[in-house]
């Protein structure tokens, strides 16, 4: 493996989830693996999480790691081939990412979309301008569309959560906000459940149709309450509008889950990826309450990027 970008990067994703699960009972089995080889971790964006939790994971596997804010350490960085660089860009892309590459081994790039022009974000030119120029392995730490190392960690603690002989029924249900977020969370989840041995549904108030991409395979509801019904895992999410993009369509509080929503389930364990609005898209109950997985999804993303890295220095 030689990107982690998308699903479609993994070969098996029951053995890389298994994976990850086998490194949680012995972080340090492999610290070894990456001795004198450097893991650059370049993030556009804020991050605690993907942050810590993949310098951590290179630091297990005996990893040097660097770190850089290029939003607020770096260069103002030029996207476009063949621009005139006169404005407020002081280095290209292609630079920096050639540079870099001589660096590290491997390289984690984290950048949002701007959620003005859907074309252009979908495009994924950041990520791919990376991918291009670099020369070496890319991790993607969450992109303008996907997050796959949020998407593994929620695979891996959906399979060590769930011991019934039969399909887990998970639930993907959007949530209010008082802004409009990406959609990478909801789309790569889809995605990784689109791989998964379960039974998977997504619901939204109208409107708010994600990529059909992602999410093939997946029953669409519009009605919240029939959605739940016998859920046995339901992961809450905001997002924005994919059609009219990047817009905020729809703010009915009557979508925030709680206990009274948690009763039409099979006493279903609760996901999110954090942050979360507090009595916004998750109320106080639920979040701290037993049914909560949000602190095991948090903990398992150290063992989702120890799992990728150690595949990624394999080869």
């Amino acid at each position: 493996m030689k990107y982690f970008t998308t699903v479609h990067d993994v070969n098996n994703v029951n053995d890389l989830v298994q994976d990850a699960l086998n490194i949680k009972q012995n972080p340090y089995a492999f610290s070894e693996i990456g001795k004198n080889k450097t893991l650059g971790l370049i993030f556009m964006n804020p991050s605690l999480r993907t942050r810590l939790s993949t310098q951590k994971a290179g630091m297990n596997l005996g990893m040097n790691v660097m770190v850089m804010n290029i939003d607020k350490e770096g260069w103002a960085l030029e996207l476009e081939d063949g621009a005139v660089m006169n404005g407020n860009t002081v280095e290209h892309i292609k630079d920096a990412a050639a540079v870099m590459g001589q660096y590290c081994d491997i390289i984690g790039i984290r950048c949002f979309p701007s959620l003005k022009n859907k074309e252009e974000d979908y495009s994924e030119k950041v990520l791919l301008k990376f991918m291009e120029n670099c020369g070496v392995p890319i991790v993607s730490l969450e992109s303008a569309t996907l997050h796959p190392l949020q998407s593994l960690a929620d695979l891996m603690t959906i399979k060590e959560q769930w011991s019934e002989n039969r399909k887990p029924k998970v639930v993907l249900t959007w949530a209010p906000h008082i802004k409009a977020l990406p959609q990478a969370v909801a789309n790569s989840f889809s995605e990784w459940m689109g791989k998964a041995a379960v039974d998977f549904i997504i619901t939204h108030p109208e409107g708010y149709e994600l990529c059909e991409d992602y999410t093939k395979g997946a029953t669409i509801y519009h009605n919240q309450d029939e959605a739940l019904k016998n859920a046995d895992f339901i992961y809450v999410k905001n997002w924005s509008t994919y059609t009219d993009y990047g817009k905020v369509m729809n703010t009915d509080k009557s979508w925030m889950l709680t206990h009274e929503k948690l009763k039409r389930t099979n006493n279903a364990k609760v996901m999110h990826c954090l942050p979360v609005r507090r009595n916004i898209e998750l109320s106080d109950e639920i979040l701290d309450g037993k049914n909560s997985l949000v602190i095991e999804q948090a903990a398992n993303r150290l063992f989702a990027a120890q799992a990728v890295l150690k595949k990624i220095l394999e080869k």
